[in-house]
């Protein structure tokens, strides 16, 4: 363990050279170290390389900001607490996130490093405040022709930040509904559609998700997906349940109507989940149902055919 520790010491040292090969090399051997060999991450972060690397994210040249996110992501799995007290990490990644110069490698990471971050409660409250960070992942999903790794993990970002209740309005405001809607209608790549509509589901869970969900037909999205000659995944499935119940939860009668008006169809979807779904799925399918049914308990009354399930 001591030559990890003078190893991690040393190549940090090299990161303040005033030789640009000496801080690109030595950030292409942080990276190797810290992927590949999980106990040096501690060493190289103690090391104080942190400070360092938040600083190369503003560099113009994309070989260094590509290998300090790289690392900055490889740090965040086992020093989560000491990036985040790091001066200017948030400010940092938020740059290379926003920055036209910035390489797709570099944003993916640096959208992968919010995400491991928010695995942690108590940052979520703290990352989704970043006003600028949440429009630029929001930014990112709705670019077209985005790399597929850069919007899933910009998509996993906006989940961890969707989690912390508070946070969900000024996802609202942002433009995260209509962004993550047109993924689910136009993306066919399954786990994307699926990724998009579970931060659809929390989003759904705030007063403000009514008014913006109607707009883009959030409801009709939303029953589209749960009708079985779309083809959609029991995940996705669910997640659309989830977002209906969250709205009904918070909007009401008034939600429960728009509801209604979708058809029967509507109610085979959920019923779908209620007999096939995870134990969770179909938890939220059953409370749905009861929400749309006045509070009585579901029949599965859209298909004949359909036998009640014994108690």
């Amino acid at each position: 363990m001591e030559v990890k520790r003078r190893t991690a010491r040393s190549l940090v040292a090299r990161l303040s050279s005033v030789s640009q090969q000496t801080r690109t090399e030595a950030l292409c051997e942080l990276r190797l170290i810290s992927k590949h060999d999980p106990d040096s991450r501690c060493f190289i972060a103690d090391a104080g390389a942190v400070p360092y690397l938040c600083e190369t994210l503003y560099s113009a040249l994309p070989l260094e900001q590509e290998n300090a996110a790289a690392t900055l992501l490889n740090l965040s799995i086992s020093s989560r607490q000491l990036l985040m007290s790091t001066r200017g990490l948030l400010d940092a990644l938020s740059h290379a996130l926003r920055s036209p110069s910035s390489s797709p490698a570099a944003i993916q990471a640096c959208a992968a490093t919010l995400y491991s971050l928010l695995v942690d409660d108590d940052y979520r409250p703290i990352i989704g405040a970043k006003r600028d960070i949440v429009y630029a992942l929001v930014d990112i999903i709705r670019t077209p022709h985005a790399p597929p790794r850069s919007i899933k993990d910009a998509l996993k970002a906006l989940f961890g930040i969707s989690l912390y209740p508070l946070n969900r309005a000024s996802m609202v405001g942002l433009g995260a509904v209509a962004a993550l809607f047109t993924l689910a209608v136009k993306d066919g790549r399954v786990g994307i559609v699926e990724d998009a509509t579970a931060v659809i589901a929390q989003i759904a869970g705030c007063e403000e998700g009514g008014d913006a969900f109607r707009k883009v037909s959030g409801i009709g999205i939303l029953v589209d997906l749960l009708d079985p000659s779309t083809g959609s995944s029991i995940r996705t499935k669910e997640n659309a349940v989830s977002a209906l119940l969250n709205l009904v939860q918070c909007g009401g009668e008034r939600i429960a109507g728009d509801m209604r008006e979708a058809g029967m169809g509507l109610y085979d979807g959920i019923a779908v989940v209620a007999d096939g779904g995870s134990p969770k799925g179909k938890s939220k399918a059953i409370a749905l149902l009861k929400l749309l049914d006045g509070g009585r308990e579901p029949r599965f009354a859209s298909n004949p055919d359909r036998k009640e399930k014994k108690k």
